[in-house]
């Protein structure tokens, strides 16, 4: 039997059909978990997906409620048995809350936080946009294996606390993984190309061990070219207009996680 990858679903939760969608389209085998299904279902997956949208509608802050459900002592427990773990906007965040999305060890401290957007000093409020990102040593990461650092992925962002926000010892360790990083059109990193103000640019993180990934922008509103806008600068706008191919700049993505499975 393929190995099974749940998507959970948390009261909130508003992407978790298209990250299902894109997943089945590259080959994995996936089903829509709730949060509260049994030890026994929520136990017997190989791999998790934490899917976007607003879990208990951001009370508090994002992701700080569903990061206290009893789910994430399975999630824990499958963390230490390696299962590949993602994390899609909010459930980056929830990732964060429940500290384990740390870059500095493989245990749940809580070193890494996502803050409300800002452009220098000022907060900007929520993002809908189209941006660009690189990938940063993707070969040691099971959700990014088959990318090159030379990748240049357009991907949109959606939401209002994104700006990663790291401890000090976490600021020493970050480069070391897995990460994605927010650059240009032509791939170059640089204070213009950071939407939101986040840390070193970073819109996404592994853990030192290379089984868990949280993210910021959303791969699965790019894994087909039909989603990819036309006015970008990218050789996959340039696909569009040529309708040249189905498989989006995102396919990467869920091909590295069946590869690793």
């Amino acid at each position: 039997m393929n190995p099974l990858v749940g998507i959970i679903q948390f009261p909130g939760s508003n992407c978790e059909y298209e990250t299902e969608k894109a997943a089945r389209f590259y080959g994995l085998n996936t089903r829509i978990l709730r949060w509260n299904e049994s030890v026994e279902t929520l136990s017997h997956v190989d791999a998790y997906i934490l899917p976007g949208g607003f879990s208990y509608q951001d009370r508090v802050r994002a992701g700080a409620l569903a990061a206290k459900l009893p789910l994430f002592d399975i999630i824990q427990a499958s963390n230490e048995k390696g299962k590949p773990i993602l994390g899609i906007c909010n459930g980056c965040q929830i990732l964060a809350e429940t500290g384990l999305l740390n870059p500095v060890s493989n245990t749940p401290n809580l070193e890494v936080a996502l803050g409300p957007n800002q452009t220098q000093d000022s907060l900007c409020g929520f993002i809908c946009d189209w941006v660009y990102v690189k990938p940063m040593r993707p070969k040691e990461n099971k959700w990014t294996c088959l990318f090159e650092e030379s990748d240049c992925l357009p991907i949109p962002i959606n939401h209002a606390e994104g700006r990663f926000v790291l401890s000090e010892s976490a600021q020493k360790t970050y480069a070391s993984h897995t990460h994605f990083v927010y650059c240009d059109a032509m791939g170059h990193v640089c204070p213009e190309s950071n939407p939101n103000g986040s840390f070193a640019n970073l819109a996404g993180l592994s853990n030192p061990f290379g089984n868990i990934l949280g993210m910021m922008p959303h791969p699965e509103r790019a894994s087909f070219i039909k989603q990819i806008p036309t006015w970008l600068i990218s050789p996959f706008s340039d696909m569009k207009r040529h309708f040249s191919q189905v498989n989006g700049p995102w396919e990467k993505l869920f091909l590295s996680l069946k590869a690793s499975l």
